[in-house]
């Protein structure tokens, strides 16, 4: 027999590394006995993955109950006549001056009497040896004259900010009557140039309920505000209470009867077990897209050499698979978030937005890479080709079209704003339209325009009928018809064949080898197992 040359040998090499690297798990497990360690992995990592951020969730919704359920107490403790429901933006409001004092000197009482009005674990804050107190600020016009019945005005806009500082200690030994004497000047607002004043106050909590879910408490630093609005000068002052709850670590606690240290030692090793997990599927998904880069760089550079062309860009990306992309980023966010939340566990980082960002992304990109491994099956690959398919055309209609929603935003925003709540800022009217487009709430967001002028009324009507023909009957008909059509198209190649490029024809070249030779064993565990080392040097891809 005469030898084949080298030309031919590298032909049938690179043929068969082809045919190999586009091959799912069980053909190249049927092919070359390989293991497909990397979907084993992805099977278990989904697990653990799952497993984890439901342990932080619930570990989180304690955290966000805890202050919720503060701040809904922090409104009823310290703010006067509060209804238990928010007016609007604010909490409530009041109409009189002397409301307002009252207001003012009910907070005062009630923040010096704490720790006998309060069902929580609250105390005061404190730096080293003192007591942080309570701090009143007040903001108004340097100079201001106005008589309304002469329609005349004489104001400096120059903002002035007045201070001052209240300790415990002076609060607990005075009255609010007293108090107002003793600052009378402070006190005494002149309400036609007054523009708003600042009570602030910081408050430190435990929470317990930890301890029951087997966890360590957490400390929590309350900074709390509330400030009456008189910016408007419109006889209604606004009150709003703002409370910002930080998470500190405790510095001197000790826990006897409960197995808290111990749960939270296990929940530390599940953490280290998930980021080792995650670190391997990350060095062998990394690996194969570096092998597969090489291959391509040699299918590339002998289809130059043997027909003298370039490849072209569709059959270069194929070798670029996403699914590895898309597995990398996720186990990177998994190692950081895994890392956090066992600081977070330790009570040595309270970043639990970060945290939750990190681990809730992660475990979706994990959650949607297994639709690559349903995709093996011509009967679920549908959603993924259609998907690809109608991908670049849907973004280019979405561009246009987002053309003239944006108009429609700006002119109802700038037209309908004073007129209609859902149209008072810009991120409002975008989000009533979006559900204007779904079908939602259309009858009170005609019913509720202001009928205060006739001609914005009209101009009302033709606005969101125009907008509900315009995006419903023709950009969203059109929208699904984009779709519709790439999965017709994606139909009718797979029932006769998919456009042929040059990766695909010199593919079909490639003559059918038969690699399984040995006899089979009787469990498929060992038949993984019975590897042949004659095949370490023709796998290239994983």
């Amino acid at each position: 027999m005469m030898a084949q040359p080298d030309s031919d040998l590298e032909e049938d090499a690179l043929k068969e590394d082809l045919k190999f690297y586009f091959m799912n798990p069980c053909e190249k497990y049927r092919a070359r006995r390989q293991i497909p360690w990397k979907l084993g992995l992805q099977i278990l990592k989904i697990v653990m993955v799952t497993t984890q951020l439901i342990l932080f969730g619930l570990s989180n919704q304690l955290v966000v109950s805890f202050k919720e359920e503060n701040t809904v107490a922090f409104k009823h403790l310290f703010l006067k006549g509060y209804s238990g429901v928010d007016e609007d933006d604010y909490s409530c409001s009041v109409y009189t001056q002397q409301d307002v004092y009252d207001s003012i000197f009910f907070a005062i009482n009630q923040y010096c009497q704490l720790k006998n009005v309060s069902l929580g674990t609250l105390g005061y804050e404190q730096d080293e040896d003192d007591v942080s107190g309570l701090q009143i600020c007040k903001q108004q016009y340097k100079k201001d004259t106005m008589l309304p019945s002469n329609d005349t005005l004489n104001i400096d806009v120059t903002i002035e900010t007045d201070c001052i500082q209240l300790e415990p200690q002076m609060l607990a030994t005075k009255r609010s009557g007293d108090l107002k004497m003793i600052n009378s000047s402070f006190f005494n607002f002149e309400f036609y140039r007054l523009i708003q004043v600042e009570i602030s106050f910081q408050l430190k909590g435990i929470d317990l309920q930890t301890v029951h879910a087997r966890e360590l408490p957490d400390c929590y630093a309350f900074q709390n505000t509330i400030t009456f609005n008189n910016r408007a000068h419109s006889g209604k002052v606004k009150i709003y209470f703002d409370s910002d709850a930080d998470i500190q670590e405790c510095k001197d606690w000790h826990i006897s009867g409960s197995t808290v240290q111990k749960n939270t030692q296990y929940i530390l090793v599940f953490d280290g077990f998930v980021i080792v997990s995650c670190f391997a599927s990350l060095i062998l998904c990394t690996r194969s897209i570096i092998l597969a880069l090489k291959l391509q760089k040699r299918f590339v550079n002998f289809f130059l050499e043997k027909y003298k062309r370039h490849v072209c860009h569709a059959d270069r990306l194929e070798f670029i698979n996403g699914w590895y992309v898309l597995v990398i980023i996720s186990d990177v966010m998994t190692i950081i978030g895994s890392i956090m939340k066992m600081e977070i566990k330790a009570k040595n980082l309270t970043s639990y937005d970060v945290c939750s960002i990190l681990l809730g992304t992660s475990t979706l990109f994990v959650w949607v890479g297994v639709i690559r491994y349903l995709g093996y099956f011509q009967t679920y690959n549908v959603l993924i080709l259609t998907m690809q398919a109608s991908l670049p055309k849907v973004l280019r209609f979405c561009c246009c079209a987002g053309m003239i929603y944006l108009g429609y935003t700006f002119c109802g925003w700038i037209v309908l704003g004073p007129y209609h709540e859902k149209f008072e800022d810009l991120n409002t009217v975008a989000e009533c339209l979006f559900s204007l487009v779904n079908g939602d709430d259309m009858f009170a967001t005609f019913a509720q325009i202001q009928q205060k002028s006739t001609l914005v009324w009209l101009f009302s009507r033709l606005y969101l009928y125009s907008f509900i023909s315009l995006f419903i009957y023709m950009i969203l008909s059109l929208f699904i018809a984009l779709i519709t059509d790439s999965y017709d198209t994606i139909k009718k190649y797979q029932q006769n064949g998919f456009p042929v490029t040059d990766l695909h024809e010199f593919l079909k070249e490639c003559s059918s080898t038969d690699y399984s030779k040995e006899p089979q064993a009787s469990m498929p565990f060992i038949c993984c197992c019975r590897r042949r080392g004659s095949d370490d040097n023709l796998i290239l891809i994983n």
